[in-house]
């Protein structure tokens, strides 16, 4: 009778997990084993693709494209710019150009905002790179005389009434790394000056700096290698020493780029761009280790420069599992249009052979919807 029993509940259990594992040697569904690891992604997912619907703002070589809606009624795009005829800004560029829409199909140019030559104090010099690579990660030839900025972002600082730009700069002899610009006139075209923590050098270390202003007016610089810290009143500096943002990190972190948080039904959402492998196995991960012999190996099996989002009920943290938004939309900002609807900006990494993209370093918007306390395409929405 018990022997009966045990084989009765044996087989309601295999029926139970039919068709949600693999066959083992023993001829035993093994479960477990089909357990995907966190890091995981399914570069497939129809939820995470770019609509066909997205086209390019404008034919401009962009990167980094960030988008925000004024007071005004005006949307301010800006991004990493290059100069005339050349397809990368890894070595040169001039500044920060900005363009206005009243609609997000018709576009502005408002020229350079911030221009080293005009408006750089130790931005303005050069870095002169002897030892250096003589291509970028795209095989665009680079010179070995720097002087570049990347990833800038404008933002209208509701407590201060005034805009702020954040931006980078790689290489400097004054040293690498963000920078906070304050518009002297309240108005978003400038002109910009340094705010007294950069006044002669980067206020943090590391490229891909942004801000957050939460519900009381409390702003926070939000930095590259997850770091954080509260801005003072005036906005002239940290108030407190970095701190590390609490996340729920890969077995192996990977490199990555590109935080920007924002805030939604009482949570933080912290983004951040990462790059999906092909594994040896044919399957994705995030996770940082190379399974490759060489770093050319692994970069001949990048896939997607992808938007990936964790949520918080504080801003330190701690925050939960990542999870994939979009899919090639990597290094973004989420913004609200005037009818309070989410839209994601992107640019099409050059970088990686294996997705087929409909272009390239060209500013785009990705419609985005929030649903049961998460971010998502929205594929019924177009611009």
């Amino acid at each position: 009778m018990i022997k009966k029993f045990i084989l009765l509940a044996f087989s309601i259990i295999l029926l139970a997990c039919k068709g949600s594992g693999v066959i083992n040697k023993a001829g035993v569904e093994d479960v477990l084993s089909t357990t995907k690891p966190y890091g995981w992604v399914d570069v497939k997912n129809t939820k995470t693709q770019i609509p066909l619907s997205v086209k390019p703002l404008i034919d401009i070589w962009l990167r980094d494209t960030y988008i925000t809606l004024g007071p005004d009624g005006y949307y301010y795009m800006t991004g990493t710019s290059a100069l005339k005829g050349r397809t990368t800004a890894r070595d040169i560029n001039s500044g920060i150009p900005l363009w206005r829409s009243l609609d997000l199909k018709n576009w502005e140019d408002l020229g350079y905002v911030w221009t080293f030559e005009k408006d750089g104090t130790w931005q303005k010099e050069f870095d002169i790179i002897t030892h250096g690579s003589k291509e970028d990660l795209n095989q665009n030839i680079i010179g070995k005389k720097r002087r570049t900025l990347w990833a800038p972002e404008i933002h209208y600082i509701q407590s201060q009434k005034n805009y702020f730009i954040v931006a980078c700069i790689p290489e400097n002899p004054n040293g690498k790394g963000s920078f906070i610009l304050k518009s002297t006139s309240g108005k978003p075209e400038g002109p910009y000056i340094n705010i007294e923590g950069n006044s002669s050098g980067p206020i943090f270390p590391r490229i891909d700096g942004s801000l957050f202003e939460d519900q009381d007016g409390t702003v926070y610089f939000v930095g590259h290698n997850h770091e954080i810290a509260k801005m003072k009143g005036d906005m002239s500096g940290f108030a407190e020493p970095l701190r590390k943002i609490k996340e729920k990190e890969y077995n192996s972190e990977p490199y990555i780029e590109g935080a920007f948080i924002v805030k939604e039904a009482g949570k933080y959402f912290l983004m951040q761009a990462i790059w999906s492998i092909r594994q040896p196995d044919g399957s994705f991960s995030y996770d940082g280790k190379n399974p490759y012999k060489n770093k050319q190996e692994r970069e001949a099996n990048l896939y997607s420069y992808d938007v990936v989002i964790a949520s918080a009920d504080n801003i330190y943290g701690p925050y939960s599992k990542r999870y994939t938004v979009v899919t090639g939309g990597g290094h973004n900002n989420f913004f609200k249009d005037k009818d309070g609807k989410w839209w994601s900006p992107m640019f099409g990494n050059p970088r990686g052979d294996l997705m087929e993209r409909p272009f390239l370093t060209r500013a785009a918007i990705v419609p985005i919807k929030f649903e049961n306390g998460k971010f998502t395409v929205d594929k019924k929405r177009k611009l």
